[in-house]
């Protein structure tokens, strides 16, 4: 909780000297020491948190701020130069493109990683693969109880939980899996990826959908285990989904795009001076940074990715 605050407060005298209250010496940063305040898509904060801390033990005179909020509110803050960058699921368009060159800045795009949203249940649910047919169904409002996938299910209604309504995850379920259409009234939201664990722990009848580093198990380094508290779902392509054609958001799966859920996550940045945030974009670009995406369950951009075989676990 501490540490929160004096992201905040620091988030807000960042934000501040760089809309003009910064004294005559301007910013003093360099590609290792100093602060800077970024702004991530909350679905990669296990992640980013990681490379944080191993960046900054490396270079202790370095301090990286990350605000944690959904896509749209980080991408805004990149707009107004409120920080020169950001972690998120897309590029720029042109539009926002135009708008930083005619601001004189130049933005790079640079891919880091290749993340899986994940669909999770209830460990009591039996109900533990679905069809991107299915997934359409439920999250339109087409198929709103259990019994209608499974004729023997002793559940209600689908309790369909995402995370923050801003965040890319929303955006990726409405362009690739409703093809546009709007979410059922049913769909309820949280604020963040834990708060959807947490309510998918809790309930029977939930079905969450978060970011895959929200349920990677950190305690088993071969990255090939979940969370204890919720069963993850396989997805398959076909229509009807069964365990031949059904797969789980591991990395194998993510590289070789066999999981059907996935999406590339990229660094945003607008840094004339190839500051702070400079030096951490390249970090984690780097051999060490990307083994830290590695080891957190996702696909890294460079590195390569063991396959073992976890059919079974469906």
């Amino acid at each position: 909780m501490i540490k929160s605050v004096i992201y905040f407060l620091t988030a807000i005298i960042v934000s501040f000297t760089s809309c003009g209250g910064a004294g005559k010496s301007g910013p003093t940063d360099t590609p290792t020491s100093g602060t800077a305040v970024i702004a991530v898509d909350e679905s990669f904060q296990p992640i980013i948190d990681s490379e944080i801390a191993v960046f900054e033990s490396i270079y202790p005179q370095a301090g990286i701020m990350p605000t944690y909020t959904g896509e749209v509110d980080a991408l805004n803050l990149l707009l107004r130069d409120s920080v020169r960058m950001a972690i998120a699921t897309r590029g720029l368009t042109e539009e926002e493109r135009a708008s930083f060159e005619s601001r004189k800045l130049f933005p790079k795009e640079i891919k880091i990683a290749t993340d899986g949203i994940a669909v999770i249940v209830n460990k009591s649910n039996k109900d533990t693969l679905f069809g991107m047919q299915n997934l359409h169904q439920i999250l339109t409002g087409k198929v709103t109880r259990w019994k209608e996938l499974d004729p023997k299910s002793t559940l209600g209604d689908i309790r369909v939980m995402f995370d923050n309504p801003r965040s890319s995850t929303v955006r990726f379920l409405i362009d690739s899996v409703c093809k546009g259409e709007k979410f059922s009234p049913q769909v309820k939201s949280k604020l963040t990826n834990a708060e959807v664990v947490d309510f998918v722990a809790s309930t029977p009848e939930a079905l969450g959908i978060i970011g895959v580093g929200w349920v990677s198990n950190r305690r088993d380094t071969t990255c090939m285990g979940f969370l204890d508290k919720v069963s993850v779902a396989g997805i398959s392509r076909e229509p009807v989904a069964d365990r031949s054609n059904s797969f789980q958001p591991y990395q194998a799966y993510l590289a070789d795009g066999q999981y059907p859920l996935r999406r590339d996550v990229y660094v945003l940045l607008t840094d004339p001076r190839h500051g702070l945030v400079s030096g951490f974009t390249s970090f984690l670009a780097s051999d060490r940074g990307q083994r830290i995406i590695l080891k957190s369950g996702i696909m890294p951009a460079t590195q390569p990715v063991r396959v073992i075989q976890v059919r079974d676990q469906l």
